[in-house]
């Protein structure tokens, strides 16, 4: 199929598989004689693995390996499974982050009279912090 098919039933733009392909997540797609990119089946199933590994946040080279693991049939479920807690562990760090920023900008707005006034506890902060 060509990579308009191939986007439209994996749900991968075209830009994003050709960039796949260039940075090795995705096999060289065979060429026609006329140059067009040819993908299989079996391109269609990566593309679908990574657009699904991409929403639950995994990075590109966690990806490459997760692709590289996936086809090894004789791989060891615990390399899946650490790799799952260790990005596990760093979206708990993120979201820890994340409330500690809203908490900050909640409070900050809160004692924000936002009004007419030049003065502002939101920019007060955001020059204090170095």
């Amino acid at each position: 199929m060509n990579i308009g098919e191939a986007a439209k039933i994996s749900g991968v733009n075209a830009k994003l598989i050709r960039h796949y392909e260039s940075i090795g997540v995705i096999p060289k797609a065979s060429r026609s004689e006329s140059g067009y990119r040819s993908y299989s089946e079996s391109d269609v199933n990566i593309l679908s693995f990574v657009k699904r590994a991409r929403t639950l946040g995994f990075a590109m080279k966690e990806i490459k390996k997760l692709v590289s693991l996936w086809k090894n049939k004789s791989r060891a479920s615990a390399d899946v499974k650490s790799l799952a807690v260790k990005h596990i562990e760093e979206m708990e760090h993120k979201i820890v982050e994340l409330q500690g920023m809203v908490k900050t900008l909640k409070h900050l707005s809160k004692n924000c009279h936002g009004d007419n006034r030049p003065d502002c506890p939101i920019l007060n902060n955001l020059e204090q912090q170095r």
